[in-house]
């Protein structure tokens, strides 16, 4: 059996997202133990935790430094057998710390991410990096494979360690089948479920509900999911307050509870720029909903536009305002109709035990 160190950028994404692939291990005989920088949601976490400062999104030449002499005393002091890497600076600096100190590590590339929207002199910094951290790594799992393949062409990793897992798959019995929800006071709910980050396509779906909200009055759109995170991108209290002035556009907060959301949402909407594999849109089908989204990369793994949902342009609200109109303007069978194809896709690509059956597979290969 082995001590098995997962490494994220934060302990709200292990807490939500990965528990279940610790219990199985950990069902297994394995030695579990957590790393992540410190927040409300790591006394949630039973096994030992430790934090490690990680800014996710600092592009600063010496605080990535201080990143990984972080790393570094870390994992000398924990000793693990194997590490789990998910995001960008634990895949990088965790993966270089791991090479130094002699262990064997997993990464995941859950998507790239603002970084690789707007290419510059950061990002070839950063494939640099990625170049000489990949080369550690036993098994690299990818979440989409226009990621994976750009990552193969460009020399990033190697071909024969990299694979294509549906994202951290989704729990079929918590994001149950539900049939359409009653509409809210007669009115049509739309619900962006997401970090609230710009490029999650915050400011298209404002624009696109005031522009349907001049014309009609029957729905409502509503935002839910983290303000102010450790991102450039985010949306901050006071700039929420803005976009959601308008009635009838509504923030909700934060919750561990989004199946109550989604079950009284009529449609998903997410009109991100990129996507790694978007858990959100995993989770509205999964629940029977059908969805909008981008036709970009990640969105378009999960949403067969006319089948499950609809594809819109990225950054274009009259693109999404069009996709908005066509939805509400359904009949409702037909809405059930993509609904239900959305929970049979989850059936059939999706279910989270796949993906744990992956990660298991992975970790006795390295002990074999």
């Amino acid at each position: 059996m082995a001590k098995i160190a997962i490494v994220l950028n934060a302990s709200w994404n292990i807490y939500n997202f990965r528990l279940p692939l610790l219990d199985r291990l950990n069902k297994l005989g394995h030695e579990i133990v957590v790393m992540a920088p410190e927040d409300e949601y790591s006394k949630k976490i039973s096994y030992p935790f430790y934090h490690i400062p990680i800014k996710s999104k600092s592009v600063n030449p010496f605080g990535d430094i201080v990143t990984f002499l972080h790393f570094f005393k870390l994992l000398k002091k924990t000793k693990p057998d194997i590490l789990l890497l998910y995001t960008i600076k634990p895949n990088i600096y965790g993966n270089i710390a791991a090479c130094f100190l002699g262990i064997k590590t997993i990464s995941n590339i859950a998507g790239l991410g603002s970084l690789f929207i707007n290419p510059g002199l950061v990002t070839k910094f950063a494939k640099m990096l990625y170049q000489l951290a990949m080369k550690v790594p036993l098994k690299v799992f990818f979440q989409n494979y226009e990621d994976m393949e750009m990552f193969i062409k460009e020399g990033l990793v190697s071909e024969n360690i990299a694979e294509r897992i549906p994202g951290s798959g989704v729990n079929l019995s918590r994001f149950n089948y539900f049939s359409e929800s009653v509409k809210k006071n007669g009115k049509f709910v739309f619900l962006l479920l997401s970090r609230m980050l710009w490029d999650k396509g915050v400011r298209e779906y404002v624009e696109a509900a005031r522009i349907f909200l001049q014309n009609r009055t029957d729905a409502e759109f509503q935002l839910l999911g983290f303000l102010d995170s450790d991102n450039p991108q985010a949306i901050s209290k006071k700039e929420m307050d803005r976009l959601t002035v308008t009635e009838g556009i509504e923030y909700l907060g934060v919750s561990d509870r989004v199946e109550d959301f989604i079950q009284k949402a009529n449609c998903i909407v997410l009109p991100s720029y990129k996507e790694g594999l978007p858990r959100s849109l995993l989770e509205a089908a999964a629940m029977a909903k059908p969805i909008i989204t981008t036709d970009v990369t990640g969105c378009r793994d999960v949403v067969e536009d006319g089948v499950n949902g609809f594809l819109c342009r990225p950054g274009d609200s009259r693109s999404l305002l069009g996709k908005m109109e066509k939805m509400i303007d359904l009949d409702a069978g037909e809405r059930a109709r993509l609904g239900n194809n959305g929970r049979k896709k989850v059936e059939q690509e999706f279910d989270q035990n796949f993906v744990i059956e992956k990660y298991v597979q992975a970790v006795n290969n390295i002990l074999a």
